[in-house]
């Protein structure tokens, strides 16, 4: 049996996916991958995922090289969340220019950013000609 088929993808042929922080072990991002994704994100040690609403292949970092090299792939005990181990270059893992994705956090009834703003996405993501 191949490796990814012990994965329980859903019905879309997905599986979801948090990225975590090699050395710290912060949770940066979540996102999802497909067999491709997660194929070539074993064979090239760099993370690839499976972009919802552009419906293609993602690989972290091609625009903004904030890259994510991985060095270590886990599966839960349900075997339907990967949890990838990377190093985040850049220090940069979420779009908004910040170092994670969780960058909200829920006080009282209302949400508040509690992260800075390490680079404007303006300066990462240059407008397309």
């Amino acid at each position: 049996m191949n490796w990814l088929d012990e994965i329980n993808w859903d019905k879309d042929g997905l599986v979801p996916v948090i990225a975590q922080e090699h050395k710290s072990g912060k949770v940066l991002m979540f996102a999802w991958m497909n067999r491709e994704a997660l194929s070539l994100t074993q064979e090239t040690k760099q993370a690839v995922y499976w972009s919802r609403s552009r419906k293609k292949l993602w690989r972290k970092g091609e625009e903004s090289g904030h890259t994510q090299t991985v060095h270590e792939i886990r599966l839960d005990c349900d075997e339907d969340v990967v949890l990838i181990d990377v190093e985040q270059a850049g220090g940069i893992a979420c779009h908004t220019g910040r170092h994670n994705c969780f960058f909200k956090k829920l006080e009282g009834d209302a949400w508040k950013i509690d992260q800075p703003l390490i680079k404007n996405p303006e300066d990462i993501y240059k407008p397309v000609a």
